[in-house]
């Protein structure tokens, strides 16, 4: 068997001007082909995606609605925009809030006036608005409201801050997404973060937390301190939570300025009844002092559904005396009644009943 000697020249010689264009042309479209391929497919799978694109066509809807231009947001500030409350659409003023005159006073003293005469409070570092109000007290006595409310009167841009808008699967996201939300509300400012039910978000720290969730509350808090050293700056954050208890100390430093919103007192059962009753058909005969007796310990919320429910009655009369069956005929809805209001009640104290059992034998059994 006769091996052929294959000459070494075919190896090293040299490639050409032409050959090597040629081959960084190729490996270029190469890498441009993988890289669009991979990106590709990675938003192809990110379940995220979807919401992102509507996200960001909600911020810029809703910055063409409070009439901000000329301000150029990052792509996290604009997921963070996407849950701004124009001050101007929103239907929430005091005259809607019957029962806490009191805490309405003391916000407009504290929090209100020293925006709208700023002239008055420049020269002194105490009589800047405060940088973090907690609203706290039973659930559905008005904490929502009143924030809404003083985001209304005041004029302030109103950034309705979900814990889950901060979520993200990638690491480092999360702290990216705070402190974008300190930046939009500097840009939009005045403008007030608003944050439901702090406690699920800011509870107390522990040895125990991920990683991801301990690293984005210390840059949410670090950026918090910011605020104070601007004395200029216009930005409030606001919270409300029933289990004050639940917040970090760090948390509460933070909101020097609080309100017990309590459970309201037969006084102001009846405002709020008055307030909710307003504009119904209601009998001239109904007592609401009697009403707002019968109902302690009712918050407005309880109260408002109660008032639904004896509305409910009326209507179901009325269809009732107007089937096929039925040889009498109305052409109109009675008005609400003293009886309704009865029914309504003990049904709410009923149901009020149950839950406590539910949430006491939930409580045994763990």
């Amino acid at each position: 068997m006769v091996l052929k000697e294959i000459p070494t020249e075919n190896f090293t010689r040299p490639l050409g001007r032409n050959e090597v264009i040629g081959l960084l042309f190729r490996l270029t479209i190469f890498g441009a082909v993988t890289y669009f391929t991979i990106k590709w497919m990675v938003d192809a799978i990110d379940p995220t995606r979807k919401q992102k694109m509507e996200a960001q066509k909600q911020a810029e809807k809703l910055m063409k609605q409070i009439g901000v231009k000329n301000v150029k947001l990052s792509e996290y500030e604009m997921s963070i925009a996407a849950h701004l409350v124009d001050p101007l659409n929103m239907q929430i003023t005091w005259s809607d809030i019957a029962g806490l005159d009191d805490v309405i006073t003391e916000l407009k003293d504290t929090v209100i006036l020293p925006i709208r005469k700023r002239h008055l409070f420049e020269g002194s570092r105490l009589l800047q608005p405060p940088k973090g109000v907690l609203l706290y007290g039973p659930p559905g006595c008005g904490k929502t409201l009143i924030a809404k409310a003083t985001a209304k009167e005041a004029g302030f841009r109103f950034i309705n801050l979900q814990p889950s808008t901060l979520t993200d699967k990638w690491y480092g996201e999360s702290q990216k997404l705070a402190a974008a939300v300190f930046s939009l509300a500097i840009k939009l400012q005045p403008s007030i973060i608003f944050i439901d039910e702090i406690d699920s978000f800011l509870r107390s720290r522990s040895s125990s937390d991920h990683e991801a969730t301990a690293m984005m509350k210390a840059q949410f808090m670090s950026l918090w301190d910011g605020l104070d050293t601007d004395f200029n700056c216009q930005v409030i954050v606001m919270g409300a939570t029933n289990r004050p208890q639940d917040l970090d100390s760090a948390i509460l430093r933070r909101m020097p300025t609080r309100f017990h919103i309590n459970q309201p007192n037969h006084r102001q059962r009846e405002e709020i009844l008055k307030l909710i009753l307003e504009n119904e058909n209601v009998d001239t005969l109904v007592d609401l002092r009697e009403v707002a007796k019968d109902t302690d310990g009712f918050s407005g919320s309880d109260l408002r559904e109660m008032c639904r429910d004896s509305a409910l009655l009326c209507v179901r009369d009325y269809v009732r005396n107007n089937t096929q069956e039925s040889s009498v005929e109305e052409d109109f809805v009675r008005p609400i009644a003293q009886g309704d209001l009865r029914k309504a009640i003990e049904k709410m104290k009923k149901s009020k009943t149950a839950g406590v059992q539910g949430v006491l034998m939930h409580s045994a059994l763990d």
